[in-house]
């Protein structure tokens, strides 16, 4: 199983209103609506599967014009099904189905198919499914709105939440909260209108906000391709992480609903159909806002809401930059910077600035010492982001002490092949500095504590201790790294299966 667990850019400029709302809109009316739904379901079920059974074995008998349509729809796309319920020697369902194949006379016959219609009318006024989901037999102007909040169980809820949590709130921070709260309802009007196109005239009510939030997935695809997916993989009760870019996850993902959508049909119970409609039009309407110019003055209209709190210089500085004076701006943040070094406001124009000049070098200088200020702020995605943004570009090593605060990152998050690669990098890179020490210790840490490699560990720990950089205030943490290393290597093996 593939589970996103987070991305690159996991942090706003205000905060994500709508996408709260929105969760909290359909946690609450999960709560409320659940378990009437899980309640009305079989008696109304019930009934569509007698009506069923009784038109395909008597099909003499008159029906309700929504009962025929019911059963011209059920008959067309199940046609199979509709084979076997006609075979008067089908096994029976339940006691009903028991007495009514019993049953020869046409008037008794009538009179039960119009308690059926009768059972019918009322339990489907009542059903919220009927009323409130997606039917495409008969679309309710209403469940166009009402559909996208309800959902069929607490995992169908969860993994809708979390997916519109990780897409959502990052194009709430770029486009605004007015367009995005109008996408959002749109998208999952046309997902869900999409499905009906793929299934007409079918009864089945389709429920859950997974169309429009699919929708956010393909405006995500190309508002942000190149931004790193991380993702969880569970096999055979182990965890692995890695990363990928947008734009070779989800193009994978559409793929599969393509798939399943035409391999499964209506037989699946996931609306396939309606996640790639959703997605492509996810997809239109990121292009649309993007070349129409919207998108970039929603943002500078945000930007500007957000940096009100800025120094008049930063504010100076940022319009210079938005009206292309890029070589009026540089002394100003300059003289700025010089004033006040931790500002990232102002590092963060300067590098814009040299990015828009194509000016490589200055480009990865200012890059350096961002990521430098995010690991100051604790802001470590942020650094990252600049690390990885600085290699893309070219950079090649990052300064030693910032390069060594960035390792400790992935360490921190779990991910520790990367951290090892990156402790690993710096000790290449800086071969005669401290930090390579460093470095090499907490390569050590990991493979002793983390990956049970002792073996590795005290070839680490012994390179540092031979090591001519002077490091005497780190001999009591090599001895003891040493110490338990061979202590572990030393240890007999658990075979496998037995516990301790």
């Amino acid at each position: 199983m593939l589970i996103p667990i987070r991305h690159d850019n996991m942090s706003a400029r205000r905060w994500p209103v709508v996408t709260l709302v929105l969760i909290a809109i359909n946690t609450v009316a999960f709560l409320a609506t659940h378990d009437t739904l899980v309640r009305q379901a079989p008696d109304l079920g019930k009934v569509k599967v007698h009506i069923l059974i009784l038109a395909a074995t008597h099909p003499e008998l008159t029906l309700t014009p929504s009962e025929q349509q019911m059963v011209t729809s059920f008959k067309s796309q199940n046609p199979a099904a509709w084979a076997k319920i006609q075979d008067p020697d089908h096994k029976a369902i339940d006691a009903w189905d028991t007495r009514i194949r019993k049953a020869d006379d046409p008037a008794k016959l009538q009179q039960e198919m119009d308690s059926l219609s009768d059972q019918y009318a009322k339990l489907g006024a009542a059903s919220l499914a009927e009323q409130y989901a997606f039917v495409p037999a008969h679309p309710r102007a209403i469940a166009y709105l009402t559909a996208n909040f309800l959902h069929g169980g607490w995992l169908h809820l969860i993994g809708n939440m979390w997916f519109l949590w990780l897409a959502g709130f990052v194009l709430e921070d770029a486009w605004g909260r007015a367009v995005y709260s109008i996408f959002y309802l749109v998208a999952g009007a046309a997902a869900l209108q999409f499905h009906a196109w793929a299934n007409p005239g079918s009864f089945v009510p389709t429920l859950g906000a997974s169309g429009a939030v699919a929708a956010l997935m393909g405006a995500f695809l190309v508002s942000f391709p190149s931004m790193k997916i991380e993702m969880m993989w569970l096999f055979m009760f182990r965890r692995y992480t890695f990363k990928a870019p947008a734009y070779a996850l989800l193009p994978l993902w559409l793929l599969m609903e393509v798939f399943y959508g035409a391999l499964l049909g209506n037989m699946s119970g996931t609306a396939h159909w309606a996640h790639v409609g959703g997605f492509l039009f996810g997809v239109v309407a990121a292009l649309a806002l993007r070349y129409s110019g919207l998108e970039h003055k929603m943002d500078q209209a945000i930007e500007n809401e957000v940096s009100w709190q800025n120094d008049p210089e930063i504010l100076q500085a940022s319009e210079m930059v938005n009206s292309e004076q890029l070589d009026q701006a540089v002394p100003i943040l300059k003289d700025y910077l010089a004033r006040k070094p931790n500002s990232v406001d102002a590092c963060s124009l300067l590098r814009e600035i040299h990015r828009r000049k194509n000016d490589i070098q200055l480009y990865l200088a200012y890059t350096e010492r961002l990521c430098s200020l995010h690991l100051a702020a604790r802001q470590s995605q942020a650094a990252w982001q600049d690390y990885e943004e600085f290699l893309h570009q070219g950079g090649d090593k990052l300064p030693a002490q910032t390069w060594l605060e960035l390792c400790r990152v992935p360490e921190e998050e779990g991910s520790f092949q990367r951290a090892l690669s990156e402790y690993e990098k710096l000790a290449a890179a800086y071969p005669a500095e401290r930090q390579s020490l460093m470095a090499r210790l907490g390569a050590a840490r990991i493979y002793l504590k983390r990956l049970d490699r002792p073996q590795d560990a005290v070839k680490l720990y012994e390179a540092v201790a031979n090591s001519p950089i002077p490091h005497l205030d780190l001999e009591p943490n090599i001895q003891s790294g040493l110490r338990e290393a061979r202590a572990a290597m030393a240890a007999p093996a658990v075979p496998a299966g037995a516990t301790s």
